[in-house]
């Protein structure tokens, strides 16, 4: 039986005309004349980091400068030279769980602890303000959220960062960082806020995204920082040390993406939206199925299937031999144990309609037995 991925992170969507047609654009300006492909600063493209600055303004974030922006060789690492370049051996990274299962092992080569904070499905993983003063020690060092969450697809809205960042003021040395590469796949009403609109007295605030997700450019390899003008020149400073600036071709898509990003977002959310439901109410028909609140971001939904978990295992061995159990019926699924959330599953719907109508009789069939 051929197996159905509802596992990966990325789309099945169709690379933007202009994207394709600006690398296209600077592949045969070399051919033509004959020439190597220039290379880009560290920091990459003068032209995107202002495009990319100019995003964010108009996103609410006044203050931010080209100078702030980094280009970097896809979002994840992006996100280790922030984490190599702030956390001391040992400093702890409290990360609210359900959480994207990446962000583990990223801690940890950075030489960080992960001190999860778990939140409940029952209450929309909603994060209050006077449960995360409670998490914070003196070892905290960073608090790292998503924003759309992956895998839940819970959106912090302007009024829950506000709140929240009322106690991270509390804190000078505490870093927070939002992981906000899905803000363009959103099906609420207002746009996902930014964590950069928000006042920043201590400096502290970053934000880390990509292309490949809200932006259709999967395969690119191109991501971005925005961070406070000390640590930004840190972190360029590394990325010229331990690495190679993205291509110019691959910039130059981005560039493009970065200039339609609207359109592009829209256009994802479109396609996105039948198949959303299709899986939202093919979920609610299964046997004892809870009442379910629709992500508002992302193209995941975080399936709750504690109620099909063998009862004679240990909760995380009981969750992975449900996930087999669905691989062997030829679905691939997310173990929700690698997020922080065993026996939930996280299923993709950025996938082909037809794959995913079949993937889904598939489950029904598996489950209902």
């Amino acid at each position: 039986m051929d197996r159905i991925s509802l596992a990966s992170g990325y789309g099945n969507f169709a690379i933007p005309p202009a994207a394709l047609a600006a690398a296209q654009a600077v592949l045969t300006s070399a051919g033509q004349q004959g020439n190597p492909l220039a290379i880009s600063p560290a920091a990459g493209l003068p032209e995107l980091r202002e495009a990319l600055a100019q995003r964010y303004r108009q996103r609410g974030a006044s203050a931010t400068t080209a100078e702030q922006v980094l280009v970097t060789g896809g979002a994840k690492s992006g996100l280790f030279a922030v984490l190599s370049e702030i956390l001391a051996p040992g400093d702890e990274v409290l990360l609210p769980t359900p959480n994207w299962f990446g962000f583990y092992d990223l801690v940890r080569r950075a030489g960080g602890v992960v001190r999860p904070l778990p939140l409940a499905a029952a209450d929309n993983y909603t994060l209050r303000p006077e449960t995360l003063r409670a998490a914070l020690g003196p070892s905290t060092r960073l608090l790292l959220l998503s924003n759309p969450g992956n895998p839940t697809g819970r959106v912090y809205s302007a009024a829950e960062w506000a709140a929240l960042l009322a106690v991270t003021a509390e804190f000078p040395q505490l870093w927070v960082l939002s992981d906000e590469i899905y803000e363009g796949i959103s099906f609420g009403s207002v746009p996902v806020p930014t964590l950069l609109a928000q006042p920043d007295p201590h400096q502290r605030h970053v934000v880390v995204s990509g292309f490949s997700k809200s932006l259709a450019l999967a395969g690119w390899g191109v991501g971005c920082l925005v961070a406070p003008p000390e640590l930004a020149q840190a972190v360029a400073a590394r990325l010229f040390s331990t690495g190679v600036p993205v291509p110019l071709p691959n910039q130059a898509a981005a560039l493009a993406a970065t200039r339609d990003a609207d359109a592009i977002g829209a256009m994802l959310c479109a396609q996105l939206l039948a198949r959303r439901q299709l899986l939202l109410d093919a979920l609610a028909a299964l046997p004892g199925a809870p009442v379910v609140t629709a992500p508002e971001g992302t193209y995941y939904v975080f399936a709750d299937f504690t109620r099909f978990l063998g009862p004679e295992l240990p909760a995380i061995e009981a969750s992975a031999a449900l996930v087999q159990r669905l691989a062997a019926a030829g679905v691939e699924v997310v173990d929700g144990a690698t997020c922080g959330a065993p026996g939930f599953v996280r299923l993709s719907y950025a996938v082909d309609e037809n794959a995913l109508q079949q993937a889904l009789v598939r489950m029904r069939e598996t489950l209902a037995d």
